[in-house]
């Protein structure tokens, strides 16, 4: 079985989809390879494609620009998705993170010219796909709903930490 279809099959974006059409996905996909430290995607850089990634094997390290330079803020794992943003449609400037590679690393690329030419040939397919990635953006968005609401628990009950 290849890594493209091995990924995809534990994919949040494609849970709706039949074998066959994983198999017809798998070709709008690249494999990439990363070594520890590269910069995958960097905020703002207009030269950025608009991809959707998929991390296929290793980590990919998130950081964003703070008053303090970059600081580290979540580790993708296999499975987990990058670059929504500007595959649905947004500028990069929207892009807010910057991914760096930690160790060997393989992503899934897909640009969203391969997924327009699939939602012409295959409308469902694309619409079942779009599915995941709302549940999958819904569930980082809970996510930090739910840390929020505990950091703003514990400033509150511990007199702002003092």
């Amino acid at each position: 079985m290849s890594l493209v279809i091995n990924t995809l099959r534990v994919s949040p974006i494609t849970e709706e989809l039949t074998d066959a059409e994983i198999e017809i996905f798998e070709e709008l996909f690249d494999v990439q390879s990363y070594k520890a430290g590269d910069l995958i995607v960097q905020p703002g850089d207009k030269r950025q494609p608009d991809n959707l990634y998929i991390l296929a094997q290793g980590e990919i390290q998130v950081k964003i620009l703070s008053s303090d330079g970059e600081s580290a803020i979540h580790v993708l794992k296999p499975g987990d998705l990058a670059g929504i943003i500007t595959f649905v449609g947004g500028a990069p400037s929207q892009h807010s993170a910057a991914l760096y590679s930690l160790g060997e690393t393989q992503v899934l690329s897909m640009s969203s010219a391969k997924f327009d030419a699939l939602v012409c040939s295959r409308p469902m397919t694309a619409h079942k796909i779009m599915r995941g990635i709302v549940r999958y953006v819904h569930g980082i968005v809970r996510n930090m709903n739910a840390k929020s609401s505990e950091l703003k628990n514990y400033i509150y009950r511990n007199n702002g930490g003092l």
